[in-house]
């Protein structure tokens, strides 16, 4: 494969500011609580700072998603900096950096290389063999798909797996609205009636979704054949 030589980087003196302002708040004399956050003190906020992030640009202005981005980027440096400070064990946000790019380099043999994918479906056809590439180690096409997400963003991604190996799980037939508008409606009905019965309906999706990581798994190791139905006991 020909290599390509990467854009020529340009220098970015607001962000170099703004890492060094967060070095001199940990650093001693600084501020005593950004000096005491570890990485899993921290995980709440970059959370939440992500879902800021996120109805910023569903419902915000401009303004409101450049203050968000900058919350996020924010975390991004927070946990770099927690990172360099284990010493040699540890990494920079230089290193956070070099390991993006290889990895944004990797995953665009089209723009990179001589792999040809000349519209965004091709692109989207090829980038889960391209990821593969990259994590050899992984073993099932589980692997990567983040328990932390919400029910039903997990779902979407979790039904896409099955699709990969062949598994059409059992479930049943419902009328699926023509736009997401009616749909959105649909799923707050459910939800609704969930509530009004004293059902969870986050819960009830997790459990859902417990049997189709099952049958994702039966599907990779028996070549698409159906599970065996679930011990009642």
């Amino acid at each position: 494969m020909t290599d390509h030589a990467l854009p020529p980087a340009q220098p970015h003196p607001q962000l170099d500011q703004l890492i060094a302002v967060l070095a001199y708040l940990r650093a001693p004399g600084g501020c005593a609580w950004d000096a005491e956050q570890t990485h899993e003190s921290l995980t709440q906020y970059l959370v939440e700072e992500a879902h800021e992030l996120i109805d910023a640009i569903e419902h915000g202005t401009p303004d409101d998603v450049l203050e968000e981005l900058g919350d996020v980027l924010y975390q991004v440096l927070f946990h770099a900096d927690i990172a360099a400070a284990r010493g040699a064990d540890g990494f920079t946000i230089e290193d956070v950096a070099a390991r993006s790019t290889a990895k944004m380099v990797g995953r665009h043999p089209h723009v990179f290389g001589d792999v040809v994918a000349d519209t965004a479906d091709a692109v989207a056809a090829n980038w889960d063999t391209w990821k593969r590439q990259e994590k050899p180690a992984r073993t099932s096409v589980l692997d990567g798909v983040p328990r932390g997400l919400p029910a039903l963003q997990r779902a979407q991604k979790l039904l896409g797996r099955a699709d990969d190996v062949g598994f059409a799980p059992a479930l049943p037939a419902v009328a699926v609205p023509a736009d997401e508008t009616a749909l959105g409606a649909q799923l707050l009905a459910l939800v609704a009636g969930a509530r009004a019965n004293g059902m969870q309906a986050e819960r009830a999706l997790r459990s859902a979704l417990a049997e189709l990581e099952r049958g994702i798994r039966h599907a990779e190791q028996n070549e698409g054949s159906a599970p065996e139905a679930p011990d009642p006991a």
